[in-house]
């Protein structure tokens, strides 16, 4: 069986981690961590990067800085992962969905300013497959209304919008390094800042509310219980797991990024001929190879095609059922507009098995698979 994914795993990551225990430093906020920040920082160009214990966690304390109150309102696309509205719907805030562009499965920005009112206090724009959003509009927009734009970068490190590394344009960025993702520390994630007035708030609500870093850097002499927090610390074995990674990244990146080509290319063809639809990065966006999806014509042909690839070898999955069609989703928020394409296109969408360490001879039998299906 080809498996859907395999968490990428770099060869120093043991030393590292073994590293952590015999210097007695496991918790958060070691060497590791530091290491993964300065790393994300430098290659994002962000102000501050706090690692954190998820993606979720990132978008909380994103939600948290930002004063999110109950019966705000955030407008997010509803074809995203459930932790993009948990993390404001724990505020009391009303998630507000908005429709998708059928090219890159992205919020559609043309939708954004007539789902504005007047309890709108940001936006969260979700790059799928780390594809941009149209950022420019969006951030236009967020100035005029004088809204936060949280950025749902899960997806999205190493992938850029017009040379900005995707979670380092907006007010706050959210990275997720789940064992899905290009990047992994089995769970974990990244909070981007870029108000430096706004790190020392969110240091301490990382802190459980205490200023407990300001002690550690000798700015102190004793910290206190300063605010509302939690913990979002990552253990530093889960960082040094990470960083050695990081310490290959480009490595990592291009071998998905020559797979994902590979795809595209054997399968151009078949979308040529009407038979599937392709990924579509538009002009300006460098993606990150995070994802490669197909799209068959409706619900009835995907669930024939992931069975026809199954009974191959072949682990291929769709994705996200969209929010606003979830109990959780029509209890907490709505769907702003017409649903014109969210639900269907969401129904067509099917993934290929995409991971490091993924070889060409596979991929060429996945690519062979498919078209054997649509011969």
């Amino acid at each position: 069986m080809i498996r859907f994914n395999v968490p990428p795993y770099a060869e120093k990551a043991l030393e590292y981690i073994q590293e952590c225990v015999r210097n007695q430093k496991i918790c958060g906020d070691g060497v590791y961590t530091k290491k993964c920040n300065q790393w994300i920082e430098e290659r994002t160009g962000s102000k501050k990067c706090l690692l954190t214990t998820s993606c979720t966690h990132a978008t909380e304390l994103a939600a948290l800085l930002c004063e999110i109150e109950p019966l705000d309102e955030v407008i997010m696309p509803s074809y995203t992962f459930v932790s993009t509205a948990n993390a404001f719907v724990l505020r009391g805030a009303v998630p507000v969905f908005v429709d998708i562009r059928p090219d890159t499965m992205n919020m559609d920005e043309k939708l954004i300013e007539d789902a504005i009112t007047e309890k709108t206090r940001a936006i969260v724009p979700v790059h799928y497959a780390g594809v941009a959003c149209e950022m420019d509009t969006i951030m236009s927009i967020a100035a005029k209304y004088h809204l936060k734009v949280i950025e749902d970068a899960a997806q999205g490190i190493m992938a850029f919008y017009k040379g900005k590394a995707l979670g380092a344009i907006g007010d706050y960025g959210c990275f997720s390094f789940h064992e899905t993702k290009n990047y992994s520390m089995g769970e974990g994630g990244a909070l981007l800042i870029q108000d430096m007035d706004k790190v020392e708030a969110a240091e301490i609500i990382r802190e459980k509310g205490t200023n407990r870093s300001m002690y550690y850097r000798g700015q102190i002499d004793k910290y206190t219980w300063i605010n509302y927090g939690s913990s979002y610390l990552p253990s530093d074995t889960n960082a040094a797991y990470l960083y050695a990674q990081l310490e290959i990244a480009d490595e990592i990146n291009n071998a998905r990024l020559a797979v994902w080509n590979r795809y595209y290319e054997r399968l151009e063809p078949l979308a040529e001929r009407g038979r599937i639809d392709l990924p579509v990065i538009p002009d300006g966006c460098v993606h990150n190879a995070h994802m490669f999806y197909i799209k068959a014509a409706d619900l009835e042909e995907r669930t024939a095609l992931l069975e026809y690839l199954k009974e191959r070898g072949i682990m291929s999955v769709f994705h996200y059922i969209p929010l606003h069609t979830a109990p959780a989703g029509v209890k907490f928020g709505r769907f702003h507009g017409e649903d014109r394409y969210t639900t269907k296109e969401s129904e067509r969408l099917a993934r290929l098995p995409m991971y490091y360490g993924l070889t060409m001879e596979q991929a060429d039998y996945i690519c062979d698979a498919v078209k054997g299906f649509y011969v």
